[in-house]
């Protein structure tokens, strides 16, 4: 028989949790005190995780918790004891963003399901397999997926696939948006997402002239699949994931009520599968915005899945509140069971508890013969009626009591509690799930000082991306320049003779922020080219997929990760430096951060054969959002996906205060970049870095002219002692984030 698909269901707080298992949920995930991507939900103590794990394991239903969040290196010696008490209660899975996490838990905690959140921007299967091979179980692809991608990832992984099917949508690809950050401090990468993206924005072109009318433009209307449930079903995915741990308890069994009906009917008959109006207005009175779309997965982008009026939800119905609430949240629903006891003086006393299919018999110390008082059936019901805080009510008692027979009450107690707790854990392992696990030790290695490389003078890196900026870099002794890759395949006739006479300097290429399944054909022509007159000596990769790809053809050039695959902490470190030579610190850690994580890569147990390479951008323009949606088709038309990058126009948003934000639209790859309105900058911070250890600091133009690139490069080759950037931002070097 073909698996079901799970219905997985948010919680944010345990009146969520129940009332979504009451619903009909097969499994919930929910976050604890720390490390997951909703910090200002209610969210669980310790002490009820391993409640609800007892309770949904007893149901047959399991929980997955967040650890999603990039974590910080002083946090980091705070993840065992966090992880350790639901390791031991049977936790069935946890969902990670952070590579150091994901490293770290597959070592500690031997048997945990790792599941790659959608925070890890996996795009297609290459990213999927590489995922695979470091030991995940399953994996929540980006929201961006089509149908289509998502059935080739499960045919060429065979991995399970969590998907979502209803809530709230972000406007960037998951784990790849700064624009909270880098505007007001708040990380949706440290789950404390301002949403800047459902503010009102006005586009227009390079000139300043409007395009399109000016409204939200960056928020995506609710996601709502009822009625694309067979499609989904029948692509093979594993999960179905609802959106929303923020929200109420009602809209989580609410919603999860209407979807346990549908699936359950596609299961029934599936060609009579067919949506009641009613059921969608229900849906729709849940805390849900008041225009809906299917998400991704019948279409790529579009202005048909944008709010660009002003994005509300509709009115929730109070009279339908109250109905689920009755429904559904009336708390742990207990199992009955029926006990059978029997005590006789100089016997032991025996409990049978039989529910749920499953029977067990406990037995007690002996029964003693009463010296005063002896203790009657009613004296015994009365204690073994206390079944108190555990998950099972009895439905029948049967007790045979001996003449004059005595037993400590403690006693009874202890019978009752330990046979009530053996009966659970019985039906815990006939659902085949865990009860508990053994206690595991921290692996984390204690920091050794080495000191080596102790004062080693960074390389300077140069990034560009058009002929004006290269022209200009190659009358510097740079010692790597980073080229577009899209750029280096249009012109790589004229590059190759560029380069012809150069020696000295290496030659990387930056691939795309973004990379899919149509992109085979452009990773073969981009392969075919590396063995021409122009030798390319390695790669800055900026997502997993493309990682996978490189290392799939060929181990000789070096491999450099960019800042948005995460280097959040020596762990993640350390996992990268068996896969790249190189890693870039990413934008959101303050300078004391990096200097800490530089310094334990450098002296503690993560250096390991080699010194890993640790850089950071000084440099250049932050890509805050990268997005499978588009401005340029939001406000007019697409001119579909072409091989050359040059035909593009730029646009711009403009927000509530005027500021303007550049907007590149590539449609080789199709995805936009919104970047910084202003410059990223840390020239200020040149005798700090210096004592920082890195390998190299690299400089980013982006859209900087050749007389805008000399003055910068004028600057830090010592031939002016003034920064020509007048406007520009330090970024996180100061602050950091929360």
């Amino acid at each position: 028989m073909k698996k079901r698909v799970e219905l997985l269901a948010p919680a944010g707080s345990y009146e969520a949790f129940t009332g979504a298992l009451n619903a009909g949920a097969d499994a919930v995930y929910l976050g604890g005190e720390k490390f997951g991507a909703r910090a200002y939900a209610d969210n669980f103590s310790a002490e009820e995780i391993c409640r609800a794990l007892r309770y949904a394991h007893i149901l047959g239903k399991k929980i997955y918790l967040t650890v999603n969040t990039l974590i910080k290196e002083q946090e980091f010696a705070s993840l065992y004891d966090y992880l350790c008490p639901f390791y031991e209660a049977g936790l069935d899975g946890v969902i990670i963003q952070d590579l150091g996490v994901w490293q770290y838990i597959r070592e500690t905690f031997p048997g945990m399901a790792l599941h790659a959140s959608t925070q890890m921007t996996i795009t297609g299967s290459q990213g999927a397999l590489f995922l695979k091979e470091i030991g995940a179980a399953r994996i929540v692809p980006a929201r961006e997926l089509s149908l289509a991608e998502i059935k080739t990832i499960k045919e060429k992984t065979g991995l399970e696939l969590e998907c979502f099917i209803h809530g709230a949508m972000c406007y960037s690809y998951s784990g790849q948006c700064l624009f909270s950050s880098i505007l007001g401090g708040r990380s949706g990468n440290r789950g404390r997402c301002a949403q800047p993206c459902r503010l009102s924005y006005q586009i227009s072109d390079a000139e300043g002239n409007a395009k399109g009318d000016s409204g939200y433009v960056l928020s995506l209307k609710d996601m709502c699949t009822l009625s694309f449930l067979p499609k989904l079903i029948e692509a093979g995915i594993d999960s179905f994931k609802i959106e929303g741990r923020m929200k109420r308890p009602e809209y989580a069994a609410g919603v999860t009520a209407v979807y346990r009906k549908y699936i359950d009917s596609y299961y029934k008959n599936p060609d009579g599968y067919h949506v009641e109006q009613a059921d969608m207005d229900r849906l729709q009175k849940l805390y849900i915005r008041d225009e809906v779309q299917t998400g991704y997965y019948e279409r790529s982008n579009g202005r048909e899945m944008i709010t660009v009026r002003k994005p509300g939800y509709l009115k929730t119905d109070e009279a339908l509140l109250s109905e689920i609430a009755q429904n559904y949240l009336d708390g742990e629903r207990k199992l009955s069971a029926a006990f059978s006891a029997s005590f006789h003086a100089g016997e032991k006393a025996v409990l049978q508890i039989e529910g749920g299919s499953v029977s067990l018999t406990a037995y007690g110390p002996f029964v003693e013969q009463a010296q005063n008082r002896p203790m009657t059936q009613n004296d015994f019901l009365k204690q073994l009626r206390r079944t108190g805080n555990s998950f099972v009510d009895i439905s029948d008692v049967n007790i045979v009591t001996g003449e004059n027979v005595f037993m400590p009450v403690r006693q009874v107690n202890e019978l009752r509690r330990s046979a009530t707790e053996a009966f659970e854990d019985r039906l815990i392992e006939k659902n085949g799930l865990l009860a508990r696990r053994e206690r595991v030790q921290d692996t984390l290695q204690k920091e050794h000082k080495n000191f080596q490389n102790r004062k080693k003078q960074a390389q300077l890196h140069v990034a560009v991306r058009n002929w004006e900026q290269l022209e200009t870099v190659l009358r510097y002794p740079c010692e790597r320049i980073y080229l577009d890759s899209d750029w280096y395949l249009e012109e790589f006739d004229q590059i190759s003779q560029c380069f012809e006479r150069m020696t000295g300097t290496a030659i990387f290429l930056a691939l795309p922020y973004v990379v899919r399944e149509r992109d085979d054909s452009y990773f073969q022509e981009l392969f075919s080219h590396l063995t021409g007159k122009l030798k390319i000596d390695g790669f800055l990769v900026r997502n997993l997929e493309s990682l996978f790809r490189i290392r799939s053809y060929t181990s000789e050039p070096e491999i450099v990760t960019d800042v948005g695959i995460y280097c959040f902490n020596a762990m993640a470190g350390r996992f990268l430096h068996q896969y790249s030579q190189e890693s870039y610190l990413p934008y959101e850690l303050n300078g004391k951060e990096c200097q800490r994580l530089v310094e334990k890569m450098m002296d503690g147990p993560e250096a390991g054969d080699g010194s890993p390479r640790i850089s950071m951008v000084i440099y250049g323009t932050i890509p805050m959002m990268l997005s499978a949606n588009c401005i340029r088709k939001t406000a007019s038309a697409c001119p579909g996906r072409t091989d050359s990058r040059n035909v593009l126009e730029d646009y711009y948003l403009t927000d509530r205060y005027h500021v303007r934000f550049p907007v590149f639209c590539n449609c080789r790859h199709c995805y936009n970049v919104l970047y910084n309105s202003v410059p990223y900058s840390l020239h200020q911070k040149r005798e700090e870095l210096s004592e920082m250890r890195l390998f190299a600091v690299r400089l980013d133009f982006v859209r900087e002219t050749g007389t805008q690139t000399e003055k910068i490069l004028d600057y830090y080759f010592g031939k002016s002692d003034v920064f020509p950037v007048t406007e520009y931002t330090a970024g996180h070097y100061k602050r950091g984030v929360e």
